[in-house]
């Protein structure tokens, strides 16, 4: 635990604030943001490939990670096209949605015309399209928040931040919370023996903190009560605590301690964004039902 304090401790004070720069940075309709969305969601993709295969035979890692990156290009293009083009994307976002369904198909025809054996096809079927869900659509939410805006003003910045603080604030408050009071309480969730009922408090705390935090600092996006971003406040802890648990779940599934190794005090990208996954799809309703038309 000790080990890990420092970089964890690094991410946080630097790596944190230099992603919120990115974030704040809204040129190019957010160029930068959705360049890192697609590197992100490939990598992710590379570790849930190489945790699936311990278990299951596995569609070639290359083909799934191509599939990957067709779902997050497609949509970026569609928040990138006024850029480059000048115009709106001709088709809405539904386009996203059928660009997954299209995946899906693509994975289908390959089992059916390409496979050896049929044997094993549930496998490969089933983890393909899990990680493409998983890696790929889920974080497409994250990318369609890019254009947010409120009465014709450009408020995506502002909202991607309370998002992603939201969900630092929740896993940092529920590791420091477990470190101080978590050494009686630890082992109420099978799926990771480690967490702690003190981590669960202090990660709804630190979520609850941080949207209160977006409320006073940006009143004019946050309007009406106060109790809606505490609710989207819990929501976004609740989703962000599943979305690492269901992560430990699948590690201890693959006999593995993190999915891969590029993130000091952290392991690999699937260990860093695994509770932004769970939680981008429910953020973008919430705001969109509190704070919308946007």
């Amino acid at each position: 635990m000790k080990s890990n304090v420092i970089p964890r401790l690094g991410i946080f004070f630097i790596g944190f604030p230099l992603l919120l720069a990115v974030i704040l940075l809204p040129w190019g309709n957010h160029l930068p943001l959705h360049l890192l969305i697609v590197l992100v969601s490939a990598l992710s993709a590379s570790e849930a490939y190489n945790m699936f295969r311990t278990k299951v035979k596995m569609q070639p890692k290359s083909f799934i990670i191509l599939l990957n990156m067709f779902i997050t290009i497609v949509a970026s293009l569609t928040k990138l096209f006024p850029f480059f083009f000048g115009k709106e994307f001709p088709v809405g976002e539904e386009i996203i949605s059928y660009t997954f369904i299209s995946t899906m198909l693509i994975i289908l025809m390959a089992e059916v015309f390409f496979a050896p054996s049929f044997e094993d096809s549930l496998g490969r079927i089933s983890s393909a399209v899990f990680i493409l869900l998983y890696t790929a659509y889920l974080i497409t939410f994250v990318s369609r928040m890019t254009t947010f805006s409120k009465g014709g003003k450009d408020i995506s910045s502002q909202l991607i931040a309370e998002f992603l603080i939201m969900v630092c604030f929740c896993d940092s408050f529920a590791w420091f919370f477990g470190v101080l009071f978590g050494k009686n309480n630890k082992g109420f969730i099978k799926a990771s023996p480690n967490k702690s009922a003190a981590g669960f408090i202090g990660g709804v705390a630190g979520s609850i903190g941080a949207g209160v935090m977006g409320y006073y600092l940006w009143p004019e996006i946050f309007t009406g009560s106060i109790g809606k971003i505490i609710f989207i406040g819990v929501i976004m802890a609740l989703t962000s605590i599943i979305g690492d648990l269901t992560e430990s779940v699948m590690k201890r599934s693959a006999g593995f301690k993190n999915s891969g190794s590029i993130i000091p005090g952290r392991g690999g990208v699937l260990d860093s964004i695994d509770s932004m996954l769970m939680s981008a799809p429910l953020y973008y309703m919430l705001i969109s039902i509190f704070y919308g038309p946007l």
